[in-house]
């Protein structure tokens, strides 16, 4: 009879640079394509001011299965107290519904109140029901806040009246 090898509990920890390809290949499972240079340009600037950054990693069985990259903020839009943006929080497809998510914002949160930060703000898509269904389920409330974009390969039309 073959023992049964010894399951080890998720742990989070810490990402690294070699946890580069493992990132890429997880987020493009959610996204459709690999966002190699966001990766890269991200982890970089976290190694050359990590105080600036919370990037969070969950171990499952020796392999990264899930992860999150976090800036912290200051004085942007006005704000007088920092917070955190939430930028990515991706848990491998085969590993979802085992609470890695949760597991990883209880993470950001620990690491928030260690830097003396109270506020988590996030974006998602309107159509990205998982995302929008999980953040639901972790507390997040729609901001007083409208995020407002335009193309800008075109002038601005001339009857814009100056701000």
């Amino acid at each position: 009879m073959a023992a049964k090898k010894a399951k080890t509990k998720p742990a989070l920890r810490p990402l690294r640079a070699s946890d580069l390809e493992r990132l890429i290949a997880i987020d493009e499972a959610h996204t459709g394509h690999a966002r190699r240079r966001f990766f890269e340009k991200r982890l970089a600037a976290a190694a050359g001011r990590s105080g600036d950054f919370i990037h969070i990693g969950i171990d499952s069985g020796g392999k990264l299965a899930g992860f999150l990259l976090a800036r912290i903020q200051q004085g942007e839009f006005g704000r007088d107290q920092p917070v955190v943006a939430l930028d990515v929080i991706d848990v491998d497809t085969r590993a979802q519904g085992r609470g890695h998510g949760r597991m990883l914002l209880e993470g950001l949160t620990a690491a928030m109140r260690e830097r003396g930060v109270s506020r988590l703000h996030s974006q998602a898509a309107w159509n990205n029901q998982p995302l929008l269904k999980f953040f639901g389920a972790a507390g997040f409330e729609l901001a007083p806040r409208l995020v407002l974009e335009r193309p800008v390969a075109e002038p601005l039309a001339e009857s814009v009246d100056e701000v």
